[in-house]
C-alpha cells in the first residue's frame, strides 16, 4: 500500500519482525492448535450454530475425552441440547453449557425424547444444573418446563439477576486469607482473580511456589525439558541469571525415580526426580453392576474432584455422592436411593474408566434407618529459587497428549428394579 493514498504508515520492515516473531512462536506452541486434530474447515455451522470458538475446543474436548470418533455425533447432540434448553443465545458461558448437554447425551446414549421422559433420574453436568438455578442469569425466553423443575429436584431456584443478591466482595479479607496460605507476595492481581476463580489461583500459587518464577525459563524449556548437553541462560532479574546445563540422567531406581545432573553456572547440581511416566499407576477399577440399583458408576469421563460421603452415611435419594470432573466439566453423582453408604471406592483425584464403580449404596431395610443421620443435602454450589526453578526444568515434559481415562454408568437396571 505504500504507493497508494490508503497508506496505513506502517513500516513493511517492522511488520516483517513480528512475522519472523510469530512464525517461531507458532512452532513452541503447535501442540496447542486446533490444527493438532481439525484438518478443514465446513459449512456446517448454519446447521449446529456452535460458535466458531467453540467449536475448536469442543473438538479437542471430544478427543480428550475419548470422544473424537463421535464429534459428528455430538455436532447432531448439540442442535437438540440446545432446542431443550430453549435456543439460549450462544456465548460463554451459555454456548459451554450446550456442550456440556450435548456431549453427556453422547455419553449416554440419549436422545431429546429419552433425556426429558428420564430427566428426573439423570446426574446432569453440573452447569447445566446451575444454568437452570438461574446462577447465569434468566434466558430471554424463559426456561424450559417441565425439564427445568425434572433437574432442579430440591434445589434452590435464583429469580432475577444473580448478583443482586451477593454481599459487596471484601478485598482485604480476600487478601489476608491468600496471605496466610501463601509465602508468596499478593499483588492485587491475585485477589482479583481469587475473587473469581478461587481453586484455579490457589493451583496456580502453589505451582509457583513449588518451582520458583518458570515464566523465566524459556518457552521450549518449560515444555519440553532438556536435552543432554543442551544449555540454556535464565535472567531472574536484572545483574543475576543462571547458566545451566543438562549433563545426565539416571536409570529408574526403585521408587520410581532418575538422578538428573546439571551444571549450575559451572558446579555439579544433582536432584531426584519422579519419573512421570513409568511411575504411572494403572490400577483397574471394580466396575458398577447395572444389575444391582446401588451400583454407582461414573456418568462421564473424568477425575474424582471431591468425595462427598464415607461409609456408613445414611443418605436420601438423590444426594450428592461424588463430584468428577474432566475438561472444565463438573458432574455430581448422586444416590438413586435411599441407604447406606456401604463402601467408596473412589478415591481423590483418582482416575475413571468407562463404568467403573465409584460407591455401592445398600437400600435400608426399614423407613426409620433411611430418615435417620444424614437427611440434609450437601450443598453443590457452595528452598531457593534455584533450586525450586531447576527441579522444574527437570520434572518433565509438561505437555500431556494422553487422553484423560474416563468412564460412564447406565440407568436402564435402576428404572427396572424400581
Amino acid at each position: 500500500m505504500e504507493h497508494l493514498i490508503l497508506l496505513a504508515g506502517i513500516d513493511s520492515a517492522d511488520v516483517s519482525k513480528y512475522s519472523a516473531y510469530w512464525e517461531l512462536a507458532r512452532q513452541l506452541y503447535g501442540p496447542f492448535e486446533c490444527t493438532t486434530t481439525m484438518k478443514s474447515g465446513n459449512a456446517d455451522v448454519y446447521v449446529h450454530e456452535i460458535p466458531g470458538g467453540q467449536y475448536t475446543n469442543l473438538q479437542f474436548q471430544a478427543y480428550s475425552l475419548g470422544l473424537g470418533d463421535k464429534f459428528e455425533q455430538i455436532k447432531r447432540k448439540y442442535v437438540e441440547a440446545d432446542a431443550l434448553l430453549g435456543k439460549l443465545i450462544k456465548v460463554t458461558p451459555t454456548s459451554k453449557i450446550v456442550g456440556d448437554l450435548a456431549q453427556f447425551m453422547v455419553h449416554n446414549n440419549l436422545d431429546g425424547p429419552t433425556l426429558l421422559k428420564q430427566a428426573s433420574t439423570l446426574s446432569f453436568p453440573e452447569s447445566v444444573v446451575q444454568f437452570m438455578q438461574g446462577l447465569v442469569g434468566q434466558p430471554p425466553y424463559g426456561f424450559p418446563e417441565p425439564l427445568r423443575t425434572q433437574i432442579l429436584r430440591h434445589r434452590e431456584r435464583i429469580d432475577g439477576r444473580p448478583g443482586e443478591s451477593l454481599h459487596p466482595v471484601d478485598f482485604e479479607s480476600l487478601r489476608q486469607e491468600l496471605q496466610q496460605k501463601h509465602e508468596k507476595q499478593i499483588r492485587d492481581v491475585h485477589v482479583i482473580s481469587y475473587a473469581m476463580y478461587p481453586k484455579v489461583t490457589e493451583d496456580f500459587l502453589t505451582f509457583v511456589e513449588k518451582y520458583g518464577p518458570v515464566d523465566k525459563l524459556p518457552t521450549h524449556a518449560f515444555f519440553m525439558g532438556l536435552s543432554n548437553g543442551e544449555e540454556i541462560d535464565v535472567e531472574l532479574e536484572k545483574g543475576k541469571s543462571m547458566r545451566i546445563k543438562m549433563l545426565a540422567k539416571s536409570s529408574l531406581n526403585a521408587e520410581g525415580e532418575r538422578e538428573v545432573f546439571l551444571e549450575l553456572n559451572g558446579q555439579l547440581r544433582s536432584f531426584l526426580v519422579k519419573d512421570k511416566e513409568a511411575s504411572k499407576d494403572y490400577t483397574s477399577h471394580p466396575k458398577a453392576d447395572p444389575a444391582v440399583i446401588g451400583s454407582v458408576g461414573a456418568p462421564m469421563p473424568g477425575e474424582v474432584l471431591q468425595i462427598k460421603v464415607k461409609e456408613g452415611d445414611v443418605v436420601k435419594m438423590k444426594t450428592p455422592l461424588i463430584v468428577i470432573t474432566a475438561m472444565k466439566m463438573e458432574m455430581i453423582i448422586e444416590s438413586p436411593l435411599d441407604g447406606v453408604v456401604k463402601t467408596v471406592f473412589a478415591k481423590p483425584a483418582m482416575k475413571c474408566h468407562a463404568g467403573d464403580l465409584l460407591v455401592l449404596v445398600e437400600r435400608c431395610l426399614s423407613s426409620s434407618s433411611s430418615s435417620s443421620s444424614s437427611s440434609s443435602f450437601p450443598s453443590s454450589l457452595i528452598q531457593s529459587t534455584e533450586f525450586d526453578l531447576l527441579n522444574r526444568l527437570t520434572d518433565g515434559c509438561c505437555i500431556n497428549k494422553e487422553p484423560l481415562e474416563c468412564g460412564s454408568s447406565r440407568e436402564i437396571a435402576r428404572r427396572s428394579l424400581e
